[in-house]
């Protein structure tokens, strides 16, 4: 027998029943924390730490979204009062005054309207015991992590991690925490901390297995990553193993694991899973300046030509459109093959062709060579090539050829957070270039050093002091047997920006020839004004001479001015900096510069 439906089972009333049923719809609950009994900055931490401060930011309004916030920072609140140094703290959340916790999640209220956080932390803590053991000598424990300073779970945590590196890097690559004795003595306010490490047996390093595909040959992966196998484990060697085959390009990443355990003959294996790269790169760039008008350039790179992560890099550039002088370029290849001598040193391979358009010279060159490359760390590299050359130029001394036979020797010290915008570290290049003349061709060697700092403070670095300073020296061959490009200029975005480009040099006659030495020096302040958006002052001054180094009689000339900075991201900033002259008489009015990137 079938019964008639009730009347109260009709479909509008089941769709209201079900709404009411429903977790509360979206709201903007008012919310608040008090802990008037902490310091600034801890009440900071906590308000910056909370998910229920943040919901509604986070577009968190429905009811159980609310409470599951609100239970999620119980937790979230002591683990910053622990790591405050404070141990013995309240913590009341209460929902339109219940306290949070007492909520049944499935009988949750219809609406949350007021959301109260009352944290009282009680009192600071200090060490009485502070105690990490066994430690593996020179072991560098933090200053934080003793009896008196001022107690923190981030401070025993630092310990700890320092306690299992120490471990780590004399080869015992299964260090890690054992036994944890930490007990709070509230009546004498202290923390008495007690760390056991387990340290492990010494481990050399085992097979290295790949995985991941990859259109790079295998045998070529493990040519460049050097795996040290059955050397004694060294977090250090297993890093360098990482740099290696990162620096190649060919790879997108690169992850390094070892196994969970390590094998009965004392090694250890490591598996590395690589990604691809996209293997061809296009890139374009332009920059303009007011004499020397815009300058254009376009590259075309293959990063695993043949399949052992070989980088070909084919760039074009055309300088002076629209300028002052005749329109110049640069046509250049460059073969580089990664680990052809050992998993740190790369050949590669050069030819360029060039054409420059100077103020006080023009030069075809012709120059090609063979050189290898030393990767010393992820900042630090070295090259040396041999490499023979023809040019053509026609300056101040007349029309001439060199022919020489080259070594330069190149090194880069790295050490910027940012090489596009750095806030802080600093950036070292030198380059010694002996050249071997022939024919009426004079011999001698040319030197040229770069060096940068830079320093920043405020909230976020948003003031940076930038500092530059690059000097040359041409030893040996007289100014008249010296090729102009091998000579010093002083003038331009590159040197003393508000003097016109290659605008001061040596007298010679009624023209100007380059200098033999060359000493010029910049300073910039940086400030952020938005997120996006930063002003810079600069002031450059240069020197140029005959001699071999600047003496008390050098030509010299200075320039200042201002600049706009607009962050693109990975690219840096898009620049323009407006300059004037300031000392010496080799340029008058304003000069602009605009580009792509910090101008150093």
């Amino acid at each position: 027998m079938t019964r008639a439906p009730s009347p109260t089972a009709s479909p509008r009333r089941l769709i209201l029943a079900a709404l009411l049923l429903l977790p509360g719809t979206a709201q903007a609950a008012e919310v608040s924390l008090s802990a008037p009994q902490a310091p600034d900055d801890l009440r900071d931490k906590l308000e910056a730490a909370s998910a229920v401060m943040s919901a509604e930011t986070n577009e968190l309004t429905s009811t159980q979204e609310l409470l599951a916030a609100a239970n999620a920072d119980y937790r979230t609140m002591v683990q910053v009062l622990y790591d405050g140094g404070y141990f013995s703290p309240e913590v009341r959340i209460l929902v339109d005054g219940r306290e949070a916790a007492t909520i049944p999640p499935l009988n949750p209220p219809a609406r949350i309207g007021t959301i109260r956080i009352a944290v009282d932390p009680g009192p600071a803590f200090r060490f009485g015991r502070a105690e990490v053991a066994p430690l593996a000598p020179d072991t560098e424990m933090p200053r934080e992590f003793a009896t008196g300073e001022p107690a923190s779970t981030g401070a025993i945590r630092d310990a700890t991690g320092a306690a299992v590196k120490g471990w780590r890097e004399i080869g015992h690559a299964k260090a890690r925490p054992g036994r944890q004795d930490i007990v709070a003595d509230h009546p004498r306010r202290t923390l008495n901390a007690a760390i056991g490490i387990d340290q492990g047996p010494k481990l050399r390093f085992g097979q290295m297995s790949i995985s991941g595909e990859s259109n790079v040959r295998r045998e070529a992966i493990r040519r460049i990553a050097g795996f040290p196998e059955g050397e004694v484990f060294s977090p250090a060697k297993i890093q360098r193993v990482g740099t290696r085959l990162r620096q190649t390009g060919a790879f997108k990443s690169v992850a390094l694991d070892e196994a969970e355990q390590p094998n009965a003959d004392g090694t250890l294996d490591f598996d590395v899973a690589v990604e691809d790269q996209k293997p061809r790169r296009i890139s374009f760039g332009a920059e303009i300046s007011s004499r020397q008008g815009v300058e254009l350039s376009a590259g075309w790179m293959h990063r695993n030509l043949w399949g052992a992560a070989e980088r070909l890099r084919i760039e074009g550039r055309l300088r002076n459109i629209g300028g002052e002088e005749d329109i110049d370029g640069l046509f250049l290849i460059r073969l580089d093959q990664p680990a052809r001598l050992g998993p740190d040193d790369s050949l590669f391979y050069i030819l360029e062709l060039e054409r420059q358009s100077k103020p006080h010279y023009t030069l075809t060159r012709l120059y090609g060579g063979v050189g290898v490359r030393r990767t010393f760390s992820d900042k630090l590299w070295a090259e040396v090539s041999l490499q023979a050359g023809w040019s053509r130029a026609d300056d101040v001394f007349g029309e001439r050829d060199f022919k020489m036979l080259t070594m330069p020797v190149k090194v880069q010290w790295d050490r910027r957070n940012d090489p596009v915008s750095a806030t802080s570290g600093f950036f070292l290049e030198t380059e010694l270039t002996p050249f071997l003349g022939f024919s009426d061709t004079a011999s001698g060697a040319r030197l040229h050093a770069d060096a940068r700092v830079y320093y920043g403070f405020g909230a976020s670095d948003r003031i940076v002091l930038a500092g530059r300073v690059q000097m040359g020296s041409v030893l040996g061959a007289s100014l008249s047997e010296t090729s102009p490009d091998l000579l010093f200029y002083s003038g331009g975005a590159s040197t003393v920006r508000g003097q016109p480009y290659q605008s001061l040099g040596v007298p010679v006659g009624t023209g100007m020839a380059g200098g033999r030495s060359i000493v010029t020096a910049s300073a910039e302040i940086r400030a952020h004004v938005t997120e996006k958006f930063s002003v810079v002052g600069f002031y450059d001054v240069g020197a140029v001479d005959s001699g071999q180094f600047i003496g008390s009689g050098s030509q010299h000339h200075s320039g200042a001015g201002l600049g706009v900075r607009y962050d693109l991201g990975g690219l840096g900033p898009l620049r323009l900096d407006l300059a004037l002259p300031v000392d010496g008489d080799t340029g008058r009015g304003l000069q602009f510069y605009l580009g792509i990137g910090q101008a150093f």
